[in-house]
């Protein structure tokens, strides 16, 4: 009897085993998605060509060296500018690099990223440029942004770069466990900026605080990935090579190097490297923060940090904070005082300059890092900025409506030079 209650008991586990299969099913289900646009690799990496100048529609990060204020063309180049006399800057060509946000120039090569790849340009002659080293699949992530509100398709790296998207409608076969829906299983892969001979210097150049580039004589840093930073060896610029990577435990934003050091900005805190080895950069402390957008620019015993809300930036503050870093093991936070929505920075002596989103340009004087905010030089209110380079008595912003320049050598009479305006948004 016990036995025969047993197997009755193993059939109807069976049976129900075997019912809970049958409602393992699969069904067809259609939905938008941003659909990937491939270019073949021989063709991207053909692509590289300089025209003549073009409209400044979408200005992204700049750099200045030598007399050029170079200025990327969110995604598409960069625009080189004559900007030797800056009341008057003269747009010279444009060199068209697909999917380029960031840059860097050592001598006479620039160095600039093209989607997935880096890319090293000899521009002793400006009119023709000539890529002589290209490292592939350094920013091996790095695709355009897709529409916001849908998800994303799966990818085939092997098709090619990714270097749009389509919204379309595609069909996919999905398993249902009658668990009252269905998971999206695409893959998401995206992060998210008439002179010839010119006469360049042996030294590199001047970013502004959003790089994501930074440069230590033979050595090139970059964020590979918000979680990893690459060294480029650029010794010999037709032969780069990476020879170091380091994994961050934070998503990384921005670089800026002073000395020996590397400072990175990352979504929730500062990180100091030391670059004694400078093939190897080794984490020396940090400071921590509340979640937010961290731009970082040092000067002398301070580093000072922007913090905002926004984009990918949630649960920030609008913040601008002033960091001790005399002991670069122990930094702490001297002062923080609320921005609108800052962006980038730049100081030059006792000047501030706080690029501060719609709230526009702000400039103060830093010399007591305790009365930043009540010592406010000067404020071009009523336009969106985005990043400032102050040098030499010249101040050159970029934002949301062109190039704009400043002569600050008189701190109290501050004025506007010239703007190089969007013509074609």
């Amino acid at each position: 009897m016990k036995n025969l209650i047993k197997s009755a008991a193993f059939l109807v586990v069976m049976m129900a085993a075997l019912t809970a299969c049958n409602d393992r099913t699969e069904e067809l289900i259609t939905y938008e998605a941003n659909v990937p646009v491939y270019m073949p690799f021989n063709e991207f990496r053909a692509s590289f060509e300089k025209s003549a100048p073009i409209a400044i529609s979408h200005p992204g990060k700049m750099y200045f060296k030598d007399n050029y204020l170079f200025i990327n063309e969110y995604g598409k180049g960069i625009h080189v500018v004559d900007n030797s006399d800056p009341s008057n800057p003269e747009k010279v060509a444009f060199f068209e690099i697909l999917g380029n946000v960031d840059m860097a120039i050592k001598g006479n090569v620039l160095f600039a990223d093209s989607y997935i790849d880096l890319l090293a340009i000899d521009i002793t002659d400006i009119d023709k440029p000539v890529v002589i080293d290209r490292i592939e699949n350094v920013f091996p992530e790095i695709v355009p942004e897709g529409e916001l509100w849908f998800p994303y398709a799966m990818v085939d790296k092997s098709k090619g770069v990714i270097v749009d998207w389509e919204v379309k409608k595609i069909t996919e076969k999905m398993e249902n466990y009658n668990q009252g829906g269905w998971i999206f299983r695409g893959e998401m892969d995206f992060m998210v900026n008439t002179t010839t001979g010119a006469k360049w210097t042996g030294g590199s150049g001047t970013g502004g605080s959003m790089a994501r580039f930074m440069l230590n004589e033979n050595y090139l840093y970059v964020i590979a990935v918000p979680t990893r930073l690459k060294t480029v060896d650029i010794t010999t610029a037709a032969n780069m090579a990476v020879i170091d990577s380091v994994d961050i435990p934070r998503n990384m934003e921005t670089l800026f190097r002073l000395e020996d050091n590397l400072f990175i900005g990352t979504t929730t805190g500062m990180l100091i490297f030391d670059l004694v080895n400078p093939k190897k950069p080794s984490q020396v402390s940090s400071y921590d923060h509340i979640r937010a957008c961290d731009p970082v620019v040092v000067d002398g015993e301070y580093a000072y940090v922007t913090l905002r809300t926004g984009n990918m930036c949630n649960n920030g503050q609008n913040l601008l904070e002033v960091i001790d870093i005399s002991s670069l093991t122990h930094p702490y936070l001297v002062k923080s005082y609320p921005m609108f929505n800052p962006h980038g920075l730049g100081t030059d002596g006792d000047l501030l300059f706080v690029c501060d989103g719609t709230a526009g340009l702000k400039i103060y004087d830093k010399s007591d890092p305790l009365t930043i905010l009540t010592n406010k030089v000067a404020h071009y209110p009523d336009f969106d900025t985005y990043d400032v380079i102050p040098m030499d008595g010249i101040l050159m912003l970029v934002g949301e409506d062109g190039i704009y320049q400043y002569d600050y050598s008189d701190p109290e009479n501050i004025i506007q030079i010239s703007h190089l305006a969007i013509t074609d948004k």
